[in-house]
């Protein structure tokens, strides 16, 4: 057979760093390929480094066919579960897996009911006697990841860690977002300096880890000299005649959003510091 290797397959999970990569291979180079490589056809699914260091040393290798593949999706929910369960994967790698699975989970369920509702649209009406109570939707239990509690246990993560990666998701520019996956600034800081303006984050990140932790340390400090919300909502009218309530409301809520992540992030720190005093 010949194996095929889908390019966005091999970059879906986080390649491994070159020193992960040499010692994987002097472990086939010792041992063998132990593992077979798991295949949807002739697509290879799992093993892509196995893959190549055995063609490059001439190495023979065994392949399983995974039978419950049905489409990409399948696959892809498949590549997240078997890397959740891995230790060498770091908390934000384990959380970042774990909103791309509630993401694929969630497109699924939408498409699952919107079938199922346009299909009882279409069914003929049954007369009274034959009526009965229409069936939910089935949804695994594996599934259920909306809740962020769900979430945090799929990854092995806290709950506020959780909120912080999306964060770090959603608001992190692409420097920062890489600085966090090479493990050059801690998750907490990560979600601070993730709320300043996208240039910043990224000169922080060119910079290096002492620039990102300063910039932490700006942000935390700038919060805790932060008037209370109430001084804005009572703050007279603006220069240009516009009430200042209305100016500052939406000030005010991205106030409450950064509160609310700066809080999760010391909720984390002070049960790192029980467990190492319980130690």
């Amino acid at each position: 057979m010949d194996i095929v290797v889908n390019e966005e397959l091999k970059a879906y999970i986080e390649p491994l760093t070159p020193e992960e990569h040499d010692a994987l291979e002097r472990s086939i180079l010792a041992e063998g390929c132990r593992d077979a490589l798991v295949l949807w056809g002739n697509v290879l699914v799992d093993g892509h480094n196995r893959y190549g260091i055995c063609r490059k040393h001439g190495l023979p290798f065994q392949t399983v066919q995974n039978p419950r593949f049905q489409s990409l999706e399948d696959v892809h929910l498949w590549m997240i579960d078997q890397h959740l369960g891995r230790r060498s994967l770091s908390d934000f790698q384990r959380g970042v897996l774990a909103l791309r699975k509630r993401e694929i989970v969630a497109e699924r369920r939408t498409r699952r009911v919107a079938v199922e509702s346009g299909a009882a649209e279409s069914a003929p009406v049954a007369s009274p006697a034959e009526a009965v109570e229409p069936a939910a939707a089935f949804v695994p239990p594996q599934e259920a990841l909306e809740t962020r509690e769900a979430l945090a246990r799929a990854a092995r993560l806290s709950s506020s860690q959780v909120v912080l990666i999306e964060k770090i998701q959603k608001q992190g520019a692409p420097e920062l977002v890489a600085a966090v996956k090479a493990g050059v600034v801690s998750i907490n800081a990560a979600a601070a300096v993730a709320t300043l303006p996208a240039e910043e984050q990224a000169a922080a990140a060119v910079a290096g880890a002492e620039q990102l932790k300063q910039a932490a340390k700006r942000v935390r400090e700038s919060r805790r000299r932060a008037p209370p919300p109430e001084a804005a909502v009572e703050a007279p009218a603006a220069a240009d005649g516009a009430p200042q309530a209305e100016v500052s409301v939406a000030s005010l809520q991205q106030r409450v959003a950064v509160l609310e992540a700066e809080n999760a992030a010391l909720r984390e720190e002070l049960a790192t510091l029980r467990a190492a005093q319980a130690s």
